[in-house]
């Protein structure tokens, strides 16, 4: 065993060709002209060498795999649908490089690289779900990630005075950036070991610098002078006091309320479910309206009646009616529709559904086999459906099998709207408020008239506008003219 000095440090090692290897790992410089002595000594114990200067580490290194994980894209957004990838495996970024674009319910977004390196992974595909927090895909960074390795086996000069070896501790507070980081950094004229990193490990970013450097900016600017404007006198009257004295202070009212959160359950998730894929349904619209003077002065008529048999008369049961009679001249509309439209089944039973405002959402409960019904009898079953309906005790048979849906928003105000059809079904009426106003008779006279707005949607993959236009020609004769709709009753 030999030993050779390199500085004031003394390294053991047991051959010649071992001293070019120390050298060349530790980085030294020794004086070629000088030959590099060897010293013999048989009672030396090894002793960890602790370089005053710093240690040396000669471990192959090896390219790091990050995961880029979405980050929080504000609006308490959980979870967004990733709309088009604009990498794949293989390829190369750069910081800033677009990655992906992912739409929430609210925005689109789109999702740049925070590193430089390989693609290796995609977590998604498109129109998959990623949720916040989790890996998007997974960075290869030409940034190596070493291993510690034992140091070097050495022994001090203090080896003559068999001293333990004293070595000062060195702390030194290491920045993780890469050289395009540094180079930026000095760019902007910012200290990088101010700049706080938002990268994995405190990694400092391109965009941490750039951030870094616009709030110095900010900061350094001066602040702005106002500039008040002269104020001009005016003379007020001596009166004008007593008219300030009058005017009350008016009192802030400053909201003390919390925001809350509740689930969607019960009658609201199966309305989300309902109206989601009643989304997907191509609609359009027809708007028409019905003189009601026919049936206003009927229904006065026969107050009394409905009073007698325990029956609340109002105009939706000859409305209802009038539909189930049209609809047997156009039994399209009294049809259900597949999920893939592929096929049209056309319903023998007019099941028609009633929209009901009840304090838990909106429910459709329907009445059956109208077709076969008077309307005294539709009244009976309207007024059941409503009590059961605000006493929550519908059942699902009244919830379900629905050919077609009257929608009777006037009794709650309103005139046109455009109400959403209930899939499987393919049409769909929604009634407005009564109003007096003036109108033409038969003789170019200016007269008072009970006007109902109504308006129609049907699903336009089945339904045509020509033929929604006829039925609604054909329920508003039978509004009109009740004699006729007396004639066609069956």
């Amino acid at each position: 065993m030999n030993l050779i000095t390199i500085g004031r440090s003394l390294i053991k090692t047991s051959t010649r060709q071992n001293v070019a290897k120390i050298i060349k790992n530790t980085n030294c410089t020794i004086n070629t002209l000088k030959p590099v002595p060897i010293l013999a000594s048989k009672n030396v114990k090894p002793f960890v060498m602790q370089s005053h200067f710093r240690n040396f580490h000669i471990t192959k290194s090896a390219p790091a795999t990050l995961q880029f994980k979405l980050a929080d894209i504000g609006e308490g957004i959980a979870e967004v649908s990733v709309k088009e990838w604009y990498v794949k495996v293989g390829d190369t970024v750069k910081q800033f490089d677009k990655i992906c674009e992912v739409q929430s319910d609210k925005a689109t977004v789109t999702i740049t690289s925070r590193y430089d390196g390989l693609v290796t992974k995609l977590y998604y595909n498109v129109d998959d779900t990623a949720f916040v927090g989790k890996p998007l895909v997974d960075i290869e960074t030409n940034e190596a990630q070493s291993t510690p390795t034992p140091e070097t086996e050495t022994i001090s000069d203090s080896l003559e005075r068999n001293e333990p070896v004293s070595t000062p501790e060195f702390r030194i507070n290491k920045v993780l950036a890469t050289p395009s980081v540094r180079k930026l950094a000095m760019e902007y004229k910012v200290n990088i070991t101010d700049v706080p990193g938002s990268g994995k490990d405190g990694r400092i970013l391109k965009e941490d610098v750039i951030k870094y450097a616009e709030r110095l900016k900010e900061t350094s600017k001066p602040p702005q002078q106002q500039i008040t404007p002269p104020r001009e006198e005016i003379s007020v009257p001596k009166e004008a006091p007593k008219l300030v004295q009058q005017i009350p202070k008016i009192s802030v009212v400053r909201n003390l309320g919390a925001d809350r959160k509740e689930p969607i359950k019960g009658i609201r998730k199966a309305m989300v479910k309902t109206m989601t894929q009643a989304n997907t349904i191509p609609h359009f619209s027809y708007c028409d309206e019905y003189n009601m003077n026919s049936l206003v002065e009927l229904k006065g008529q026969i107050k009394q009646l409905g009073k007698e048999r325990g029956i609340n008369i109002s105009y939706l049961p000859f409305i209802i009616k009038a539909c189930s009679i049209a609809l047997h001249s156009y039994p399209i509309l009294n049809a259900h529709v597949d999920e893939k439209c592929e096929n049209i089944t056309y319903k023998a039973a007019h099941n028609i559904g009633v929209a009901i405002d009840t304090n838990d959402g909106l429910i459709v409960p329907n009445i059956k086999n109208v077709e076969t019904k008077s309307v005294f009898e539709i009244a009976q079953d309207l007024n059941k459906l409503q009590v059961l309906a605000n006493t929550s005790k519908l059942t699902p048979s009244e919830l379900t099998g629905g050919t077609f849906t009257i929608s009777n928003i006037g009794s709650i105000g309103g005139t046109y709207m455009k109400p959403v059809i209930l899939p499987p079904e393919v049409a769909i009426g929604a009634l407005g408020k009564i109003q007096k106003l003036p109108r033409f008779d038969h003789d170019h006279k200016v007269v008072v008239a009970n006007i109902m707005q109504i308006s129609w949607s049907a699903d336009h993959r089945v339904v045509d506008g020509a033929t929604m236009a006829r039925f609604s020609n054909q329920v508003k004769r039978y509004i009109e003219n009740l004699s006729v709709l007396l004639m066609d009753l069956k």
